[in-house]
């Protein structure tokens, strides 16, 4: 019997010690021990831990590249235009200067006023009797032939070179009474003066000038009153801007003799017209 009670405590005990062993150091899995489960627990933690890293997303911060348009302004190089330098003497071949006056070197060959305003041409004889009579400006060719234009000028009745519109060209004046006289008497008084304003050829019979003073006066002749031309070869007549009385203006006339005269003609009268600067 007492053997038998010593057996049955044995195996209580042993049976005890492996319960114990299994409560203590066991996992629910068979076979596998705590040491194992701990270290498969710690891959798993690794992994989870890996996992989460890889999860982790990556913000990469680009840095913002300021680009600075830079604005290239163009300079255009600046064409300098270098003017031809001047002679400060000025020649002026439009003119001649006689004494202290500078006179036009040909006659007046214009078809309008200042302003622009036409001044009528009158061809036939009783064209430029009309024109007188009433008083209006009129202006023709010696015979109405543009060729003796190109020599002479034009002929002007007086209403003309008395327009308000003013014959004269800008910059120019037409001469007066006082200015021919002046210009008479600076080259010596009427007897001597008009041999040096007579042109050296174009006078009829070889009573041509010097023209000493550059003047060039030409025979260019004139038309009366009631339209007839008169006497080119042998006489140049010019008008003044001078009235004499209502119906006659002054004027100053180079014939075949070698002197400037002065007379007074009918304002209808068309003559030659001398300008000054």
């Amino acid at each position: 019997m007492k053997a038998v009670k010593t057996i049955i405590t044995l195996t209580g005990i042993f049976i005890l010690i492996v319960s114990s062993g299994y409560i203590s150091g066991e996992s629910n899995n068979p076979g596998v021990s705590v040491s194992e489960q701990t270290s498969s627990k710690s891959k798993q933690t690794t992994s989870v831990s890996k996992q989460t890293t890889s999860k982790t997303k990556q913000t990469t911060t680009k840095p913002k590249q300021a680009v600075s348009k830079t604005k290239q302004t163009v300079t255009k190089p600046k064409t300098v235009i270098t003017k031809p330098v001047q002679s400060k003497k000025i020649i002026d071949v439009e003119s001649v200067t006689i004494g202290s006056q500078k006179w036009a070197l040909a006659n007046l060959n214009v078809s309008t006023f200042r302003n622009g305003d036409s001044i009528p041409e009158a061809k036939t004889n009783a064209e430029w009797k009309k024109a007188g009579d009433e008083g209006k400006p009129a202006w023709c060719y010696y015979n109405n032939d543009p060729a003796y234009g190109k020599k002479y000028g034009k002929l002007y009745n007086w209403y003309a070179v008395n327009d308000p519109r003013e014959l004269a060209p800008a910059g120019w004046s037409l001469a007066s009474d006082a200015d021919w006289i002046k210009l008479t008497n600076s080259l010596g008084g009427q007897a001597a003066a008009g041999t040096k304003l007579k042109s050296i050829k174009g006078w009829t019979e070889g009573n041509n000038g010097t023209n000493e003073t550059g003047f060039n006066g030409l025979p260019g002749g004139y038309r009366i009153e009631n339209g007839t031309f008169q006497n080119a070869g042998n006489s140049g007549i010019w008008w003044s801007s001078t009235e004499n009385n209502t119906l006659s203006a002054f004027d100053h006339y180079l014939v075949l003799s070698g002197s400037l005269s002065r007379s007074n003609s009918p304002k209808q009268r068309g003559s030659s017209v001398r300008c000054l600067r």
